[in-house]
């Protein structure tokens, strides 16, 4: 006899901050709230049961045709923590919270994702036309789904892992080795290295490493405020919840700046040793995303006018794999179009490339850097910049 499908579901539970109290105390309101979000979310309410406490507090929990849902509410600390579980496909759990944090002008400061029943979770990663790889998940520490990409960290076989729209984008035991070589031979090409620009790159690690390899001002821009929070929250490298916070104060070297990297670079500021660009990879066959726009030979022109002399772009290009090097191979000729000199590095960690452009690279000498990397030595330097014969002889 065939068993029935086992019951699947997600309970995604978030913590709201700067809340105002009054808000917090409304129960009308609050059940509004609650009911308006499940509803916009896809969810079916059958019914609310709303209670106050004195002095103050509420809470209200909605029964759902597809499970439940809750707020408990302090407005004494402008907090509201929440849960949605939801069975099946029809509702969508993360808008649910996003709609409840809009409705109460609160701050999404944490969310967790445990899926429920069902088979093991897994993530499809596309590797090129026809391949695919997959990923066995366990414990689900954050999914969320912002304006411009869906999020997921999740523990791998390879730690506490960062996917981005299903691909994977670093790694708790391999993360070290992809941001050292996306940085450091970056740095050894520049004549200085005091003045860092990064666009993209949410888990903050390169951001540390410039400042280990003596930057004195790191701004570092992102579109995507969530991810960026959400990395610091929950994978166990990059920044932390604190050094987020000072990051955005601006206390200190590192300054985040939560904005379109393609205006910052086109704008007034500052001359930069080094721009880092550290994005997913380029979409050619999807021409509406937004990710394509710094890909271009433009973006690439006006990197080069906001560097001092002397200083280097660094690109995330793709992969060297013969058989989907599509974009690495478009990426060099853009590079070449751009600057007097580019430079290739291969990454040891999942066939990542990366492209220097610059008017005249220095050495690679690791005796300049106060900083001593773990993944990379004179050896590395000499074997893993030298570019593919696809691209040498293009």
């Amino acid at each position: 006899m065939t068993q029935p499908p086992a019951p699947v579901g997600r309970h995604v539970l978030a913590d709201l901050e700067d809340v105002d109290a009054a808000v917090l105390d409304d129960v009308a309101g609050l059940r509004a709230a609650l009911a308006d979000a499940l509803t916009g979310a896809g969810a079916t309410v059958r019914q609310l049961v709303a209670e106050a406490f004195e002095p103050h507090g509420v809470t209200v929990v909605a029964l759902l045709a597809e499970s439940h849902a809750s707020v408990h509410t302090w407005p004494e600390h402008g907090r509201a923590l929440v849960d949605v579980f939801t069975c099946g496909d029809a509702a969508d759990p993360h808008r649910a919270v996003a709609l409840l944090a809009g409705a109460l002008g609160a701050t999404l400061r944490e969310v967790r994702t445990e899926p429920r029943g069902g088979e093991p979770g897994r993530v499809v990663e596309p590797i090129s036309p026809g391949l695919t790889r997959t990923w066995a998940l366990g414990r689900i520490h954050h999914r969320e789904s912002t304006e411009f990409q869906d999020i997921l960290i999740a523990d791998t076989a390879h730690g506490v892992t960062l996917f981005c729209d299903d691909e994977r984008q670093s790694a708790e035991s391999t993360q070290l080795i992809y941001h050292e070589a996306l940085f450091v031979p970056a740095a050894l090409s520049a004549r200085r290295r005091e003045r860092v620009l990064v666009v993209g790159s949410s888990e903050g690690v390169v951001s540390e490493l410039a400042v280990a390899c003596g930057a004195t001002l790191v701004d570092h821009v992102d579109v995507d405020d969530a991810a960026v929070r959400a990395c610091a929250a929950h994978l166990p490298y990059g920044y932390t919840p604190e050094t987020l916070a000072a990051a955005e104060r601006g206390d200190g070297p590192v300054r985040v700046h939560y904005a379109d990297g393609l205006r910052w670079v086109r704008g007034d500021g500052p001359r930069y040793d080094v721009i880092v660009v550290d994005l997913p990879d380029e979409r050619p066959d999807d021409a509406e995303n937004q990710l394509n726009r710094l890909y271009t030979h433009r973006f690439l022109a006006d990197c080069r006018a906001r560097l001092t002399d002397g200083g280097v772009v660094v690109s995330q290009a793709g992969s060297a794999a013969a058989w989907r090097d599509a974009t690495l191979r478009a990426a060099w000729d853009r590079f070449h179009d751009v600057f007097a000199q580019v430079r290739y590095v291969g990454s040891d960690e999942h066939e990542w490339s990366f492209l220097i452009g610059g008017e005249d690279l220095a050495d690679l000498d690791l005796a300049v850097l106060p900083y001593a990397p773990v993944s990379i030595d004179a050896d590395f330097l000499r074997a893993r910049t030298v570019a593919p014969a696809t691209l040498r002889n293009r």
